[in-house]
């Protein structure tokens, strides 16, 4: 089970760190505080804000709560569930949009449309849509299972590319996606 906390990070720049590394052929940056992870950056090779201020660690200090081995049996099918404490911050919409997406089984998938009707009803599909997007802990809290009511894939924050590796993964990829 994932536990969401509300922390500002911003203000404690002494408890800001991070790391990076490779694994599945994905480059991961990644933000923690001494709370939970706070970001993941997924292929993307620009400087993160605040990343000059935090101090840099190895994946396996124990501030990163295990992501590597996490992530590391992920990829190799041996893990459905991630076990890690979240620092991350967002509007109560945003936070409500994580919760139901937290709650998608691994090698299911929902659409946007499903989303909205769990955090208000049918016009919020946009807001998820946004919600989605910005979801700082992509993976973790599994915004890849997210696809479009007529079954093609959407977008996502490191690439359509990676969504569809994360789907074909799980199992949850088939060609009625593209069809």
């Amino acid at each position: 089970m994932l536990v969401f906390f509300l922390y500002s990070f911003m203000k404690n720049h002494d408890n800001f760190y991070y790391t990076s590394f490779r694994l599945s052929d994905i480059n991961f940056k990644i933000f923690a505080t001494k709370k939970g992870l706070h970001k993941i950056h997924l292929n993307d090779k620009s400087v993160a804000p605040g990343a000059e201020r935090a101090i840099k660690l190895q994946p396996d200090d124990p501030y990163f709560f295990n992501i590597y081995t996490q992530l590391e049996e992920y990829f190799n099918r041996e893990r459905k569930n991630f076990n890690i404490p979240l620092d991350i911050t967002g509007t109560d919409f945003q936070m409500n949009v994580w919760r139901e997406l937290s709650k998608i089984p691994y090698g299911k998938v929902l659409s946007y449309k499903e989303i909205a009707e769990k955090v208000g009803g049918l016009n919020y599909v946009r807001a998820v849509g946004r919600a989605n997007g910005r979801n700082p802990v992509p993976i973790i809290i599994p915004c890849h299972r997210v696809i479009e009511t007529n079954g093609k894939l959407g977008g996502y924050s490191g690439g359509t590319g990676i969504k569809e590796k994360l789907l074909e993964l799980e199992g949850s990829l088939s060609m009625e996606l593209f069809q």
